[in-house]
């Protein structure tokens, strides 16, 4: 009897299918994509309305004639690859294979959680192949081929260096690193502001305690002004108003005259209760972001973990078994058939005043939500944490605990909090006391989300925030300024983006989707185009000629609103409201404009022998430039060869001890070193060193140095013979207990700056911190 065939992406997703659908079922994998434009040409006829040249992927010939082979032998055949654009391609691409020779009876399944109930659920309910879905896959991965082999060869010719095979442009990636540079020419433009802001600690007659700021005086807000260049006229508008305490001696005169009054008293008490809900349950950006922020996980990590909890983990007794839903999904929909069970869970863990009257629904934030799968949750809440540890390596574990916290405590109550300001006054002089007391904790007993950095406003805010206002005071009190300081502050710039905030930005301007958020973060890195510096992306010196390149060439192309109109287009397509066609039209006719303009204006690098231009070709060992009046001239020239004719040495200003030439920075794999401008005929090299000897072997000194994921560390000079490392930047001031002659240099938003031991941990705060480096930058 003819067996049932299913066909999934992954092994580990079919090991678990086929425990659920038993012995009349075969379940294989494709192991991915099957078919794909060729490596070696366009593969796009443009004049054929865009018609993509698909091939079989090399390698994947034996895959291929095993599922054209099973396929014969069924009587049915089911594909379950994932329930998205990517997976409805490759089920396409599927059936078009199988189909070839004989007609075969293909079923398209979904399953939107890998458990027994998820797997008989989609089989029950079989469905034809969403031709929608697909053309909208395959308009997206025409369009990105289409920019990357026309564009990407414009950079190899404006970057044209030896180390440029790795250059590349992208309808996505491009804009992602436009982003990151964009951020990083408003900080290096930021100009600072100097403030200052007075602090005072009142006592009443009971001796309680209430931390104050200065808020105003005589009636006008001390604030900063906006704008650091702003003329006299706007200062003079902005000082009608707020008073702007701009140095120390400004600062120790308020501070004088504060000390002076002896009638201080509370002159108003504001008791303000509010409501803060819990966030929705995570979304695939989401989920990105808040394992950044907590567990430290890069994008491509989270979703790799995520991708083995959806399709399965064995569970000792329990078998294998799917722990959360699909992972790539942009909605906050949650299934009806899990709020009984999760309802029930929380009224028998937390009690009934933990339980909302009715289930908390999330709207939808944004137009171009998709909806198709609900949110990212658990698949049981038999399944808790403490019951799949033994079961989990460390990172699932974390990641696993972290998606169960968020989903329980997005169906708990709202916690109550009540919010106390205090206004003390004397004389002009009106301080401020803000405190926040949790009535009700509600959801925030088990989880509450992280927060990247505070704003500007909520760091000034928390100068004068108390644990807990006494509650022994009432209007009309007399109280006596017990302590009082003046304290320094600086203006900041908009922080630097990490992965999770690039992903939220790129999220809130609609570029990128829940499938390709991991996938950006990850490309503008392994392209040397972004560095991650304390989780922080800062752009090198090739991203920002990279990207100043493309935006000077194609500003209409690598634009936030053209990336952000073609993604909804997509998603048109892909919900049967616009066609391919137009779609690819609107792409690509403004983009050969572009195209044509740029071409006529490029530079050309001319033959040495006969005049023409040069062009860059490929060959078996990869790009070099060619003749384009070959046969008649055939000169060729490697790209190392011309990088070596252009390159301007970046030279340091001293010589060479061994050969007496002058030495040059360059930089190798595992970041920059000094050498000798003679090399190779003269091999010496320099570690560049923090000028901290190795605290280890004492011989040695510390040098910056770089993993070939280019994650930056520091290690000594003498290696291989002495194997110091450290993550943390080493910081020459001494231990306080004796623990160790350096201390690292750390960051955190709640403390700043600070030095740790890296023995006893003792820290040193900000104002006792002095850094090697003068020109760092947090």
């Amino acid at each position: 009897m003819a067996k049932k065939l299913v066909l999934v992406e992954s092994p580990a997703k079919a090991k678990t299918i086929n425990k659920y659908l038993g012995k009349d079922y075969i379940v294989e994998a494709t192991v991915g994509h099957l078919r794909n434009l060729p490596k070696s040409k366009l593969g796009v006829e443009i004049e054929k309305n865009y018609e993509p040249q698909f091939v079989n992927i090399r390698g994947k010939g034996p895959i291929i004639k095993k599922i054209k082979d099973l396929s014969l032998k069924s009587d049915k055949v089911f594909i379950a690859t994932d329930p998205d654009r990517e997976g409805e391609a490759i089920a396409q691409d599927i059936a078009e294979l199988i189909t070839d020779k004989k007609q075969i009876a293909i079923s398209r399944v979904l399953f939107n959680e890998i458990t027994k109930n998820g797997v008989l659920k989609g089989m029950s309910n079989p469905l034809p192949i969403d031709s929608n879905l697909v053309q909208s896959q395959r308009a997206r991965r025409v369009m990105d081929r289409i920019i990357g082999y026309k564009m990407s060869p414009f950079l190899w010719r404006s970057i044209i260096t030896s180390s440029s095979n790795n250059l590349s442009a992208g309808r996505v990636q491009s804009v992602a690193l436009r982003l990151v540079c964009e951020r990083e020419d408003e900080i290096e433009k930021f100009i600072q502001t100097e403030y200052w802001s007075i602090l005072g600690g009142f006592i009443n007659e009971n001796n309680s305690e209430i931390n104050t700021k200065l808020f105003s005086i005589g009636g006008k807000e001390i604030k900063v002004p906006p704008k650091p260049d702003s003329s006299e006229e706007e200062l003079q508008k902005f000082r009608e108003k707020h008073v702007w305490i701009r140095s120390e001696e400004e600062a120790a005169k308020i501070l004088t005259d504060c000390r002076a009054l002896n009638n201080y008293q509370i002159t108003k008490i504001t008791r303000r209760a509010s409501k803060r809900n819990p966030s929705p349950p995570f979304i695939t950006s989401s989920l990105q972001a808040e394992a950044s922020r907590v567990l430290r996980f890069k994008a491509r990590q989270t979703m790799a973990i995520a991708q083995k909890l959806y399709e399965g983990v064995e569970l000792g007794s329990e078998g294998l078994a799917g722990l959360i839903t699909y992972m790539r999904t942009d909605s906050t929909r949650i299934s009806e058939e899990i709020i009984p069970q999760v309802r029930d869970y929380i009224k028998d863990s937390y009690g009934e005043e933990y339980l909302p009257v009715k289930p908390n629904t999330f709207d939808k934030k944004k137009a171009n939500v998709q909806d198709a799968h609900e949110a990212i949750r658990p698949t049981s809440v038999k399944y808790t944490p403490e019951f799949v540890r033994p079961f989990l390596d460390e990172n699932s574990f974390k990641l696993y605990q972290l998606i169960w916290k968020r989903f329980i405590a997005c169906q708990m109550a709202s916690a109550n909090i009540e919010t106390v300001i205090v206004e003390i006054g004397a004389g002009e002089f009106l301080f401020k006391a803000f405190g926040q007391t949790v009535v009700f904790d509600g959801f925030m007993k088990i989880y509450f989300e992280a927060q990247e950095t505070a704003s500007q406003r909520e760091a000034d805010v928390d100068e004068a925030k108390n644990e807990l206002i006494p509650r022994d005071i009432e209007e009309g009190q007399k109280t006596k300024l017990n302590t009082s300081e003046k304290r320094q502050h600086f203006t900041k710039p908009l922080p630097r983006y990490t992965e999770s905030t690039l992903i939220k930005e790129l999220e809130s301007k609609g570029i990128g989707r829940p499938s390709t958020y991991s996938m950006i973060v990850s490309t503008v890195q392994e392209r040397g185009y972004v560095s991650v510096v304390e989780r922080k992306l800062i752009p090198t010196v090739l991203g920002r000629k990279v990207n100043s390149i493309l935006v000077q060439n194609f500003p209409d192309i690598i634009d936030v609103g053209f990336t952000a109109r073609m993604e909804s287009e997509l998603d048109q397509v892909a919900q049967g409201e616009n066609l391919y066609l137009n779609v690819l039209n609107d792409f690509y006719l403004p983009f050969d404009q572009s195209l044509q303009r740029v071409e006529e204006t490029i530079e050309k690098i001319p033959c040495d022998k006969c005049g023409a231009d040069m062009v860059i070709k490929y060959g078996r060992f990869g790009r070099f430039l060619a003749c384009s009046n070959y046969p008649e001239c055939k000169t060729i020239k490697s790209l190392k060869d011309f990088d070596q004719e252009q390159k301007i040495p970046d030279y340091t200003g001293d010589t060479c001890p061994k050969c007496g030439g002058k030495t040059v920075y360059r930089t190798g794999k595992f970041g920059r070193f000094i050498g000798c401008e003679k090399y190779p005929d003269c091999d010496y090299i320099q570690n560049i060193t923090l000028g901290i000897s190795c605290p280890k072997c004492k011989d040695g000194e510390v040098s910056e140095r770089q993993t070939k994921t280019r994650k930056t560390f520091y290690g000594c000079t003498k290696y291989p013979s002495c194997d110091f490392i450290s993550w943390q930047k080493p910081n020459l001031t001494a231990c306080p207990n004796n623990d160790s002659p350096y201390m690292e240099e750390r960051y955190s938003k709640k403390k700043g700056k600070y030095l740790k031991c890296p023995v006893c941990g003792e820290e040193i705060v900000e104002d006792q911190v002095e850094s090697n480096d003068e020109s760092e930058d947090y």
